[in-house]
């Protein structure tokens, strides 16, 4: 066993369940009882400490109940003691480190996000946040070993953070509105594709007053039934879009199966999500710290960047991956250039004021303080984002590299697209460009902007276009077309036909 291809940046993932052809699994019993002691012996390394506590928790996965006994019953066999908190979110795994009372030294969340039901994976945290991808390689090395703590066999207990956790977010709305039930005259929607988020319809909607009738999908499923739980997805979209109108909702909320991310359906049914999500929380954020810096990845639109330096802040846009976009932030703080929020299109937000921790919970939390300020002071959520300018085409191509040697290939791409494109009339580099080659076209060109970047970890180029006007798109495309022909390792057929 190769414990490396385990690593999935600064997550750990594989194959939990049989059930999908040509996946076999590989987190096996000795594999996942290795990943607990490596974790041990990690936290012994960085803690020096001799009483080590850890609290486990997982989202809905039908695998979920598994690992976590594989993993628990070695870190008791390396002297851990382990606290048991059966299904929990991956941010209030995370609060478990820093909440009075609790304050683990370390935690772990099972769970693999939005992947299909037979996968599945470790997060870890400590008071510090979630570990980086040079801490995975090291736990993955002592796996691959047979390094021990050396510690006495300790126990395991069970334990309950999901109330305790809410009690937090339900107060903070209730301190930031002044009002102990500030949602009351509220229709709220839920949807939480059968994944770990239902508690928040139970344990904060409600108890705040919200009329939570339609909502959809709150119990745990691991098979995900109805819809993958992901704000991204299309089907899991018009999921919640279609109750926010049955139910004439004021608001309609979407989260992923971990409750890391989520998305947003305002009472128009329009989508908050990508670049509408980053702008409403711009706005709300620039109001309460003006100036303060919005770090997003790479593809956000030009739209986007207008708005935020009309609303008298700075837009700072880095790489795709939110620990790199949460990690450049903490960087801009410690630099004395405050930055209050790091976000991906994809709904990874997190907060300066809450960890910088990738909570959707907490992002949701936010617009419901502002749902309840408007309803007092007499504007909307959709009055925020009224000024965003949005792109009139918007279209992603994911190219395949087909060779094994991907990433050096794949680089040459981009260097030469580089050149390239300093040689075209009308087209332009993006100033302070983090990631591949970002390229502005004028009026006569597509009137847009196009990136052509590396994927993180798959054998990709993902290309995305926008354009404000209609057509814009295709004529921005069939140009580009005309530069990625010349590479025949590079599976650009949709881009060609397009």
């Amino acid at each position: 066993m190769d414990y490396k291809k385990l690593q999935n940046g600064s997550d750990i993932r594989g194959v939990a369940l049989e059930g999908i052809e040509g996946q076999h699994v590989n987190l096996t019993e000795e594999v996942c009882k290795n990943i607990g002691r490596g974790f041990a012996v990690w936290l012994k390394e960085k803690l020096g400490k001799t009483e080590i506590k850890v609290a486990v928790g997982r989202d809905s996965r039908l695998s979920g109940e598994t690992l976590s006994n594989y993993i628990t019953s070695a870190m008791v066999e390396e002297g851990i003691f382990v606290t048991d908190f059966g299904m929990a979110s991956t941010p209030a795994m995370f609060m478990a480190t820093v909440t009075e009372g609790f304050k683990f030294d370390g935690t772990v969340m099972i769970t693999a996000s939005h992947l299909p039901f037979n996968r599945n994976g470790f997060k870890f945290f400590t008071e510090n946040g979630g570990l980086e991808k040079e801490d995975i390689k090291r736990i993955l090395a002592i796996a691959e070993g047979n390094e021990s703590t050396g510690f006495s066999k300790d126990s395991i207990v069970s334990g309950e953070f999901m109330d305790v956790y809410s009690k937090i977010l339900a107060d903070k709305i209730r301190n930031e509105t002044g009002s102990d039930t500030p949602l009351k005259g509220f229709k709220i929607v839920v949807d939480a594709g059968n994944g770990a988020g239902g508690f928040y319809v139970e344990k904060v909607l409600e108890p705040l007053g919200a009329d939570t009738t339609g909502s959809l999908y709150l119990d745990p499923d691991g098979s995900f039934p109805n819809h993958i739980p992901n704000p991204e997805n299309k089907e899991a979209m018009e999921s919640i879009t279609n109750a926010v109108k049955k139910n004439n909702a004021d608001l309609g909320i979407i989260f992923d199966t971990d409750v890391d991310r989520a998305g947003a359906v305002l009472s128009d049914g329009s989508e908050l999500n990508r670049n509408r999500i980053i702008a409403m929380l711009s706005a709300i954020l620039l109001r309460e710290h003006p100036g303060t810096t919005i770090v997003t990845d790479s593809i956000t639109s030009t739209g986007l960047a207008e708005f935020i330096k009309a609303k008298g802040g700075i837009h700072h846009r880095f790489k795709r991956g939110y620990r790199n976009v949460i990690n450049e932030s903490i960087r801009l703080n410690g630099l004395g250039q405050d930055s209050q929020l790091a976000i991906e299109t994809s709904g990874h937000g997190a907060l300066k004021e809450n960890y910088f921790l990738d909570d959707g919970a907490y992002l949701v939390t936010k617009l419901l303080i502002e749902l309840a300020r408007g309803k007092k002071e007499g504007y909307t959520l959709e009055s925020l984002i009224s000024e965003l300018k949005e792109p009139k085409e918007s279209v992603e191509f994911r190219m395949n590299i087909l060779l094994e040697d991907f990433k050096s290939y794949g680089q040459k791409v981009i260097d030469d697209l580089v050149e390239y494109a300093k040689t075209q009339d009308g087209w332009s580099l993006a100033d302070n460009n983090y990631e591949g080659v970002r390229v502005n076209l004028n009026k006569d060109h597509g009137n847009g902007w196009f990136l052509l970047r590396l994927s993180l970890h798959d054998p990709l180029l993902p290309l995305n276009i926008e354009s404000d006007e209609l057509g814009g798109a295709k004529i921005i495309a069939k140009d580009l077309a005309k530069f990625i022909k010349n590479y025949d390792k590079l599976d650009a057929k949709a881009l060609i036909e397009y």
